[in-house]
């Protein structure tokens, strides 16, 4: 399946039913009186999450999503039925931005959360609304209300609990594939990696997610490059694994390239706790891989991990550092989310 984060597509709610005017007309039953009823509502447009999608591929293929008009009322006190809803689906991780990008409308997070996106139009009265005691015969009829329109911008950011950042080739789909069942390209070139990648690793009897976003080069935060664009995919992360490649000419340098692009590009992503760790040691000599060590001390101000995901060396000690991080994590948000109780006493 083809991985699509990002789409355009125009919405419309339904618009409403016109009202009747018509009056009751039956043998040896004079002045009837208004019998037309109101025009039905038309229906919204909706916003689902839902399990199992991960793409908005869907929207590739069709960006036109109109909600079903409200029908006209009828004579005999018939009011008409309200128009259908439109549902989007989409994955988990998916907000909702209007036209111009900026302002968020909707962001859906867990499974069955759903957003009123657009309301349908009211249905238009019916003649027999307008009765009143001097105007017995009212030929007056609403036409329904417009559905509204707008443009939005359907934007998929992974749920995941780690985020591998780091420049092209350091090792990232190499690391990944080594801890879970994952499979993405890996090859001796730059930009192997063209989307997000998600496998689910798991140490010491614990299971975290782990997502892998093409690498990042200098101007980044600008556009240059592809990593960029998929930034917005490890926002959400707990927490990040920083990989420097051993074999760059200078360790330390690599690493405040990357921390650089963090910064600029913004969304939190430099405050996010971080493992650093030098990956591809197997390559190196050891008075290269002490060197390097000490270059990548010196720039990130902690000792980092050494590891090697093809022949597996530290690979473990990455992931427990991740899950230990990740655990903190969670504990602190169970805390904000229990409820004080004040004044409580068992």
């Amino acid at each position: 399946m083809k991985f699509l984060d990002q789409a355009k597509v125009y919405v419309k709610a339904g618009d409403g039913g016109n009202g009747c005017a018509s009056f009751r007309r039956e043998k040896f039953i004079e002045f009837g009186g208004p019998d037309g009823g109101d025009g039905g509502r038309g229906g919204d447009v909706v916003i689902a999450c839902v399990d199992g999608l991960n793409t908005l591929i869907d929207y590739r293929y069709q960006q036109h999503f109109k909600a079903q008009r409200g029908e006209n009322g009828k004579g005999k006190q018939r009011h008409g039925a309200g128009g259908k809803d439109i549902v989007l689906r989409v994955p988990v991780g998916t907000q909702v931005f209007d036209d111009d990008k900026e302002t968020l409308l909707a962001d859906l997070t867990e499974v069955g959360q759903q957003v009123v996106l657009l309301k349908g139009g009211n249905g238009g009265f019916g003649n027999m609304r307008f009765t009143t005691s001097t105007n017995r015969a009212p030929r007056r009829a609403n036409s329904g209300e417009v559905g509204p329109e707008r443009w939005i911008w359907l934007r998929l950011k992974l749920i995941a609990d780690a985020g591998l950042v780091g420049l092209p080739n350091a090792g990232k789909s190499t690391f990944l594939a080594a801890v879970s069942a994952a499979r993405p390209k890996i090859a001796d070139y730059p930009f192997t990696t063209l989307h997000p990648n998600l496998g689910v690793a798991r140490v010491d009897e614990r299971e975290f997610v782990i997502a892998d976003i093409p690498g990042l080069i200098e101007g980044a935060h600008e556009g240059v490059g592809i990593g960029d664009r998929f930034l917005g995919h490890i926002e959400r992360c707990r927490v990040l694994l920083h990989l420097v490649d051993g074999t760059t000419e200078h360790a330390g340098k690599t690493y405040k390239a990357v921390r650089k692009e963090l910064q600029l590009y913004g969304g939190g992503l430099a405050d996010k706790p971080e493992v650093v760790a030098l990956s591809k040691a197997d390559a190196l000599d050891p008075d290269t891989l002490k060197e390097q060590v000490a270059r990548l001390k010196r720039a990130a101000k902690r000792t980092p991990l050494v590891l090697s995901s093809q022949s597996r060396t530290g690979v473990a000690e990455a992931l427990r550092a991740l899950a230990a991080v990740i655990a903190d994590a969670k504990a602190i948000d169970v805390e904000e989310d229990e409820p004080e109780m004040e004044g409580w006493q068992p």
